[in-house]
């Protein structure tokens, strides 16, 4: 971990999180990446205790000072906090101190969208002092990819482990775009033995998988046979002969194989993950829908997060496609990720249904979180997606819509327009 101190911090307890984050060394034996530290993100006007851009993820930590030293906190995201059962409130009345660093991290969080970075996922750590022994957190908020803590070297090792979770780390170049968009002025910090790659992984979308049958070509001229005193006439006629049938019979194999695999490769296989792609256009409600491929498998929960994720992890799922549509509106470009999710009974949507209704429950995670970018050069972020969803027989539709390249926000109308209208979308076969 490189720390590198940019300003001074915002709160007494920063100084812990200065600490704990140094602790950590140099290279990525612990966990790598580099910290701002004092940074006021570029378009925020507060400054945070510390981002730390990690190989797989981005944390924002911001400091909340407590008047005194606890051994319990309660720490709910929306609702009184209280230290050891009494109700905490600051000299300005306001009761939950993780308002002000919910709204810094937004900030982060848009910057890192409108600048079209690598997608990583973005949590938030809370930390607390002077000292806090315990701290309680509902289960709904540590979902969310928020952490409230005493900033102790190993709690926080804890939960930067546990929040940067993207599937590959990211190189150093998309490390840089990501320093650029916060802090242009430290875009060229060294960033060698913190854990970046050099390049980035092939995605197996980009490999082409077509088998080109070879056939044998003839030879244009046979080899000479050697004399001999009495050659056998009918056996010189005759292999002439074979040799041009077998060799028509291989030309005919090789086209009719050709032909079935060309005719085959945009349908996918049988295997557990399939990827889908088609070319024309779903209009509902005078939105129309733009596809831009889908992806099968029939490991569901994988692909999920959060409470939907833990339910799918206990129940049957048969299969999950994942499809991904574009739509225009407003003068501005949205990103749609449907995904139908099919049961063997038909209770068993209606169970997920209720589950996935809930607000932050969860929902299922775009293939670009898994190494497979969004087509073209947009990088959506669903972390802030309107929502919809619907039943069809034994299946279950999950609808999340963002703006590409403009901040979204779960309730803005036409981003639900759109979700809703694409639960109208024909389910892909």
């Amino acid at each position: 971990m490189r720390v590198v101190r940019v300003g001074d911090e915002t709160s007494a307890v920063g100084a812990d999180v200065r600490a704990a984050l140094t602790s950590w060394g140099r290279g990525d034996t612990l966990v790598g990446g580099v910290a701002l530290v004092g940074l006021r993100p570029r378009g925020g006007d507060q400054a945070v205790d510390a981002v730390v851009v990690l190989p797989r993820g981005v944390l924002v930590v911001v400091g909340v000072d407590l008047p005194d030293p606890a051994v319990r906190l309660d720490a709910p995201l929306s609702g009184q906090w209280k230290t050891d059962g009494w109700p905490l409130v600051r000299p300005d009345g306001a009761v939950n101190p993780a308002t002000d660093a919910v709204q810094n991290v937004g900030v982060v969080r848009r910057t890192l969208e409108g600048a079209e970075v690598e997608p990583l996922p973005v949590g938030t750590v809370v930390a607390v002092g002077p000292y806090v022994s315990q701290v309680h957190q509902p289960t709904s908020d540590l979902l969310r990819g928020v952490r409230i803590l005493h900033p102790e070297p190993k709690t926080l090792l804890t939960a930067a482990r546990e929040l940067a979770t993207y599937q590959r780390p990211c190189t150093v170049a998309q490390a840089r775009a990501i320093l650029a968009a916060l802090s242009p002025d430290h875009a060229d910090i060294d960033l060698s033995g913190e854990g970046f790659t050099d390049s980035a992984a092939p995605a197996m979308s980009a490999a082409s998988t077509t088998l080109i049958p070879r056939v044998q070509a003839a030879p244009s001229k046979p080899a000479p046979a050697k004399p001999s005193r009495k050659p056998a006439r009918s056996g010189l006629r005759w292999l002439p002969g074979s040799a041009v049938v077998l060799v028509a019979l291989l030309l005919l194999t090789g086209i009719v194989y050709a032909v079935a695999s060309s005719g085959s490769s945009d349908g996918g296989t049988d295997n557990a993950s399939t990827t889908r792609t088609e070319s024309s256009g779903v209009t509902v409600e005078g939105f129309t829908f733009e596809p831009k491929g889908a992806i099968s498998d029939t490991d569901c929960a994988a692909h999920a997060y959060g409470d939907v994720q833990v339910w799918l992890e206990r129940n049957r799922c048969s299969e999950l496609v994942r499809a991904r549509y574009e739509s225009a509106s407003d003068g501005k470009r949205a990103a749609i990720l449907v995904a139908v999710l099919r049961f063997p009974e038909t209770v068993l949507a209606g169970e997920l249904n209720t589950v996935a209704e809930q607000p932050g429950s969860g929902a299922i995670a775009d293939a670009s979180t898994e190494g497979t970018p969004w087509p073209g050069k947009s990088k959506p972020f669903f972390e802030s997606a309107a929502f919809a969803s619907g039943r069809e027989g034994n299946s279950l539709k999950l609808v999340q819509a963002v703006w590409i390249g403009t901040p979204s926000t779960p309730d803005d109308v036409t981003l639900r327009k759109l979700a809703t209208n694409a639960l109208e979308i024909p389910s892909p076969d």
